[in-house]
């Protein structure tokens, strides 16, 4: 090995690079599934108009489509009446902002809502909503656009990352920047409920604005004429009120988990308003079914370099026994067995193998030590720097045996074959 020195290294780059990328595609491709999976924790229900539990769980959680309905005010403080609920947070949607997600809530969402295990949002930046025009943008939502606290911004009807449809009449006041999630939290624009119903109030009427009592905003002392306007001057504000009479959905949390599935059911067969209620577990793995053939896609790649990587090592191999024919046949000539050969060049095999294995252990956490902060940037995915996990050693061994494997016949056909013609003379 000292004497090819050169292709022996070639192959155990190679084989390094295939060992590197299949680990790196089995950690993300795992990673990116404990992030999917987890993007929302400890929620026992999520409720909505009648839909299947995938669109439900795509429009309230993920926030990508639309949803067909709405549910009633009514309904919803029903359900959070119930004794057995412990919590409710309730989720407007509809507006965007330059394309991101605009997410009509309560201060409740800042207090339960909860991702990867049970870890609830915090605030990097600033504070919560309390004014009726105030908003707390996602980490995504602050670093792409480039805002920071006290950044005014105006939000659009409907969705999309061009609307000709804008609340104009109504900017809101950036007052906080949660800290990054991975998830779409990280993209969402939030403002308190109070707040996007003013807006649509203002919409729908087309009046002007709504002074809501708490909102600072100079802006939203106007009013719809000149007698409110008068109205505002003397009395210091007109408070109306701005209690929603619909929202899109709604999370919930139970005080016994034991409890979520006789309230599921108890929501499902509602004779009156048509309603449904999914477990977030349950919707998850049937969404991850769906978009689960990616992962699949790239640990397909994956093995393909990996295969090819052993390719490259069995033709260094077979070039090998080639060149050391000779060497080979004067073994034999003193008595060498078929084992001692057998073991020469397996155990070329293994060595290569190993030192492969080890050099793309190093790739594989010098790539996730440089990348992990991108892929967080860019991508919203958290890349745990860990020690091997059972399936990615049981990967490394599979390794293993199949590069002592791909040694099998070169070292049969270099037993073979030397005799024959390893001590003819050449001319």
């Amino acid at each position: 090995m000292r004497h090819r020195l050169g292709s022996v290294l070639i192959t155990v780059m190679s084989l390094a690079l295939g060992v590197a990328l299949l680990l790196g595609v089995e950690r993300m491709r795992s990673e990116a599934r404990y992030g999917f999976t987890n993007t929302i924790s400890g929620t026992d229900l999520i409720v909505g108009a009648r839909s299947g539990s995938v669109s439900l769980l795509l429009s309230s959680v993920f926030h990508i489509g639309n949803v067909t309905d709405n549910v009633s005010w009514e309904t919803f403080k029903k359900i959070e009446r119930n004794p057995k609920v412990a919590w409710t947070i309730p989720l407007s949607l509809g507006d965007t902002h330059r394309g991101y997600t605009v997410l009509g809530t309560s201060d409740a969402y800042f207090e339960h809502y909860q991702y990867a295990q049970k870890r609830s949002l915090g605030i990097a930046e600033g504070e919560r909503m309390k004014g009726t025009y105030d908003a707390v943008l996602g980490a995504e939502v602050a670093r792409s656009l480039g805002y920071g606290l006290g950044q005014e911004i105006i939000l659009a009807h409907g969705s999309g990352a061009i609307s000709f449809v804008e609340h104009s009449e109504d900017p809101f006041t950036v007052v906080g920047i949660l800290e990054p999630t991975g998830t779409p939290v990280d993209q969402t624009v939030h403002v308190l409920l109070e707040g996007y119903e003013a807006i649509h109030k203002n919409f729908h009427s087309g009046e002007g604005h709504v002074h809501h009592e708490g909102c600072k905003h100079p802006s939203h002392k106007k009013s719809a004429s000149s007698l409110d306007a008068f109205d505002a001057l003397l009395e210091g504000g007109v408070e109306e009120d701005l209690t929603p009479t619909e929202i899109t959905a709604f999370l919930v949390g139970m005080k016994s988990r034991a409890d979520a599935v006789m309230l599921q059911r108890a929501i499902n067969v509602h004779e009156g308003e048509a309603l449904t209620a999914v477990l977030p577990g349950v919707a998850l793995m049937e969404l991850w079914q769906v978009v689960g053939v990616v992962e699949k896609v790239l640990m397909v790649i994956s093995i393909l370099v990996l295969a090819v990587s052993l390719a490259s090592m069995f033709g260094a191999l077979m070039m090998s026994i080639k060149e050391r024919r000779r060497e080979v046949a004067i073994l034999r000539s003193v008595g060498a067995r078929p084992r001692h050969i057998l073991s020469l060049v397996i155990g070329e095999a293994a060595v290569v193998t190993l030192a492969s294995l080890l050099v793309g252990l190093v790739f594989f956490y010098g790539a996730m030590f440089l990348a992990r902060p991108v892929i967080q940037e860019r991508v919203g995915l958290w890349i745990e720097v860990s020690a091997p996990t059972s399936i990615e050693w049981m990967m490394m061994g599979v390794i293993f045996c199949a590069g002592v494997m791909t040694a099998l016949l070169p070292a049969w056909m270099g037993y073979r074959k030397s005799l024959a013609d390893g001590l003819t003379i050449k001319l």
